[in-house]
């Protein structure tokens, strides 16, 4: 299963460690701008470099992702004298929960760990990833898809990670189910509700999509596509909330309605019955990331054949806009004792061209480099349980649309808690999603501004 598809939920309120450590970083900032986002960075020399490489060192990284001590063997034969402790602490919030504890005793954190895109401002807030910046970091922007470099960028120009895998999002369909009630594949979102309808009326027992009510990661891509800038950091300490304006509410609107006439589901997801409801054909598209369709062939095999790629449709027809679901990134973390080590390892697990094939092609992650969203032996394979579409290209043309500008908050885990307990609840009781996201706007500027956050706008 892909990296990104295993760690999709985020149902976990923020715990005491996280709320503590963001309340005394935001006083240590006092209100003024980061005095060390500003400052000059120094940068490393490359004796430096030479030297910690061919040092005996031990490094320990967490990561969740299965198999990935073949890339790190290449690191290693690389880098004889560098060994590397690979330790699974976790897929996601598990591993997380045990970053702060090892962060807040000063001991047992590892030098490195994968960090999801969404997660790096609620840990660099922190002070507890390490600014990559002086150990080359800059130099290797180029190599990868301009949005996932953003992603990993701090308001002061730090570079907090290496993308490793990416979710852009697209939308699975049925081509069998599209051909038996005339629909042909939407290019606009009103074509997408129009063709619900005519699905509906014609077999209730089939829903358009499901748009899962535990599901905030979905719904973060639509705002993303739909242009919403849900949050903003705008210094060290000031965010901007905005996540009941005019676009969300019209997502809201939109979705509520669908629902409400029975013409999209809102079940759980990657549940048993969701999965059963999958390979029953339940469902006429699943809207979905880049690595949904490895996931699709692994567990809905009795519809192999059957289903198609397609970018989402698009509120404004002469536009192709995404957003991202998913992917992740190798971040250093605070209080190393290898820094130049740990980061030439993020370095190259990510930018190495044989370790990049080997995530591609044997952990099945969607690229986050730009030359393999261009290889040929990538984007032209061919699988037979798409019919033989070429599944990659269309993901990887998707990934140039994603839109650059999205920004996660610093407080994560509590914006997904209240997203569960408002806008998901609104889809599984049919209620008011209008309301449901003015609550969740409240709840979080409440929470931010108990932090000790300037909130706006």
């Amino acid at each position: 299963m892909p990296t990104s598809s295993r760690s999709i939920r985020r149902r976990t309120v923020v715990g005491t460690a996280l709320a503590l450590s963001v309340s005394l970083v935001l006083a240590a900032c006092g209100g003024g701008d980061d005095e060390s986002s500003s400052a000059p960075v120094q940068a490393v020399s490359q004796a430096d470099i030479d030297k910690a490489m061919t040092t005996p060192t031990e490094l320990t990284f967490w990561t969740w992702v299965p198999d990935i001590s073949k890339e790190v063997a290449l690191f290693e034969k690389k880098y004889p004298a560098i060994k590397v402790k690979v330790v699974n602490a976790g897929q996601g919030e598990p591993q997380y929960t045990k970053l702060r504890t090892a962060l807040k005793a000063g001991s047992g954190a590892p030098d490195a760990a994968q960090i999801e895109f969404q997660y790096i401002p609620t840990f660099s807030i922190t002070k507890s990833l390490v600014d990559l910046r002086p150990y080359g970091a800059d130099a290797l922007k180029d190599k990868f898809v301009d949005w996932t470099w953003n992603q990993v960028k701090g308001a002061g120009g730090e570079v907090w990670a290496i993308p490793q895998d990416t979710g852009p999002m697209g939308m699975l369909y049925r081509e069998d189910i599209f051909a038996k009630h005339g629909i042909t594949v939407p290019k606009t979102w009103d074509e997408f509700a129009a063709a619900a309808r005519k699905l509906h009326a014609a077999d209730p027992k089939v829903s358009m999509t499901n748009l899962a009510s535990n599901q905030n990661g979905v719904w973060m891509g639509l705002l993303w596509q739909a242009g919403v800038k849900p949050f903003e950091v705008t210094g060290a300490d000031s965010v901007n909330v905005n996540l009941n304006d005019e676009n969300s509410k019209k997502l809201g609107t939109y979705w509520n309605g669908l629902i409400k006439e029975g013409a999209v589901s809102s079940d759980p997801d990657f549940t048993d019955q969701w999965f059963q409801a999958l390979n029953r054909g339940q469902y006429a598209t699943w809207l979905t990331a880049a690595w949904g369709p490895v996931f699709l062939t692994g567990s809905a095999k009795s519809t192999s054949g059957k289903w198609r790629a397609a970018p989402l449709p698009q509120w404004d027809a002469s536009k192709q806009v995404s957003g991202n679901w998913g992917g992740s990134t190798t971040a250093v973390v605070a209080g190393t004792k290898n820094p130049i080590a740990a980061a030439k390892l993020a370095e190259f697990l990510n930018t190495d061209t044989e370790s990049t094939k080997m995530f591609a092609n044997q952990q099945f992650l969607f690229p986050a480099t730009k030359a393999l969203l261009t290889d040929p032996a990538f984007v032209q394979q061919k699988p037979a349980f798409y019919g033989g579409q070429t599944v990659n290209q269309i993901f990887a043309d998707i990934s140039g649309t994603v839109d650059t500008n999205f920004q996660w908050p610093p407080f994560l885990d509590q914006a997904v808690n209240d997203w569960d307990e408002t806008v998901g609840k609104s889809f599984a009781d049919k209620s008011d999603t209008g309301a449901a996201l003015d609550q969740w706007q409240s709840r979080i500027t409440t929470y931010a501004q108990n932090q000790g956050f300037k909130v706006g706008p």
